[in-house]
């Protein structure tokens, strides 16, 4: 019934609500979960989606009309405001409206996606939640590799399993080459449906594999002109001091260089803000980090006899094409030798990477960030095309966009539960 009801605000948030009200039990329990598991139906999978409808001959309730959409806005305004209204509870239609105000302006503020929405109330509780689909449990016939349908049994159990290992506090595996005292922070930006403002993040993932998210704030950080997002000097610097004292408190070990990711780039002002909140001793460096679909690609080279098919072979995963000292291609997609195989279906795009302020090796820039594709703990995948600053910069933003009603001081600074 739930999932069924008319408004897209009010089926996430019933939904929502269903799946919530178990964990006001929590309190009475002498030890405290470290994961919830959420075992959704397909049909709310189907129809709590931002752009999910209910066919009319389906629906649970009646469609508000545009004079209640209208009363109820107008109602919530003038409360804000202080002011109230005298003479609604003489008009039944208009009494039957306010009884439901209240619940009306809390679904209003939080995401029509009951995923995003059901991750950030989550985070009042302190419990990372994994979000599971009831037909992923079916057991079904084999999938090729290709196919259309349900991923092979496999890949599903493998998915859950590293996903659960790494939100109950361990991790899967760890990146042999990381370095102590070396974070890793992506720069995360998600606009506002109105494009005006854009919610501002920071991602810093440590030579453990822990992710620490810091959120900063609202603003006109989006160039039209440029296409890209940039923080102004003090904004830049109160992102990453804020960052850093969150990793403090998180970690504590002293750190030795702080690497700056971000797809649109780091100009010289921003730069000059979070060098401000480094600390004096530390090396912080710049670097832009995107797929390049539009430049150069590279292909294996063979012997085949028939001259025709040589070079059809993608390049190996892990090779870096160094174009000049502070630039260079690197190829984390390709044919894997673990494998035997390229496991895509189109020619491998490489990460263009560019120091852009700081001093670093660009060979070691290359293999951290090839290390830290493979960190995506929710995949079943050898590595990812892009390293998990980047990848999940997107995913940050969406939660805690999307749930405008949530209150700053719920949200969490764990990425698992973003995850």
């Amino acid at each position: 019934m739930a999932s069924r009801k008319a408004d897209r605000f009010d089926r996430a948030f019933a939904v929502a609500n269903q799946y919530l009200q178990s964990l006001e039990r929590l309190s009475k329990l002498d030890t405290r979960p470290a994961l919830a598991i959420c075992v959704v139906p397909d049909e709310v999978y189907e129809n709590c989606r931002p752009n999910s409808s209910v066919a009319f001959a389906e629906r649970s309730d009646t469609t508000r009309t545009r004079a209640e959409m209208k009363f109820l806005k107008m109602a919530i305004d003038d409360r804000n405001c202080g002011q109230t209204r005298l003479f609604d509870d003489e008009d039944p239609n208009i009494a039957a409206a306010l009884e439901t105000i209240d619940e009306f302006e809390v679904a209003r503020g939080l995401s029509p996606d009951f995923r995003r929405q059901l991750k950030a109330r989550m985070m009042a509780y302190e419990l990372p939640v994994q979000i599971v689909k009831e037909s992923t449990l079916r057991i079904t016939p084999q999938v090729r590799n290709g196919e259309p349908g349900t991923n092979p049994l496999s890949d599903r159990l493998w998915n859950f399993g590293t996903a659960v290992f790494y939100k109950c506090g361990s991790k899967p595996w760890k990146t042999p080459w990381a370095r102590e005292g070396v974070c890793y922070v992506g720069l995360a930006y998600k606009l506002t449906e109105d494009g005006r403002n854009a919610c501002c993040a920071a991602q810093m993932f440590l030579d453990s594999g822990d992710g620490v998210v810091f959120v900063g704030e609202f603003g006109p950080w989006y160039s039209k002109e440029r296409g890209e997002f940039h923080l102004p000097p003090d904004k830049a610097e109160a992102l990453l001091r804020g960052t850093i004292e969150t990793y403090r408190q998180e970690d504590g070990r002293p750190l030795k260089e702080i690497f700056l990711h971000s797809r649109s780039g780091i100009d010289t002002g921003e730069y000059e803000g979070f060098l401000r909140a480094c600390p004096p001793d530390v090396n912080l460096v710049a670097i832009r980090v995107r797929q390049d679909r539009s430049g150069l690609r590279l292909y294996r080279y063979d012997e085949n006899p028939n001259v025709s098919k040589r070079g059809q072979h993608p390049v190996q995963r892990g090779v870096f094409w160094r174009r000049s000292e502070r630039h260079g291609l690197l190829f984390t997609n390709g044919f894997k030798p673990r494998i035997g195989t390229y496991d895509g279906f189109e020619v491998p795009v490489p990460l263009a990477i560019t120091i852009q302020h700081g001093d670093a090796d660009l060979v070691q820039v290359a293999r951290d960030i090839l290390g830290l594709t493979k960190l995506n703990y929710n995949s079943c995948q050898l590595g990812e095309g892009q390293p998990i600053t980047v990848k999940y910069s997107d995913r940050v933003g969406e939660i805690l966009l999307a749930n405008p009603g949530l209150s700053p001081d719920k949200w969490k600074h764990n990425f698992k539960y973003y995850a």
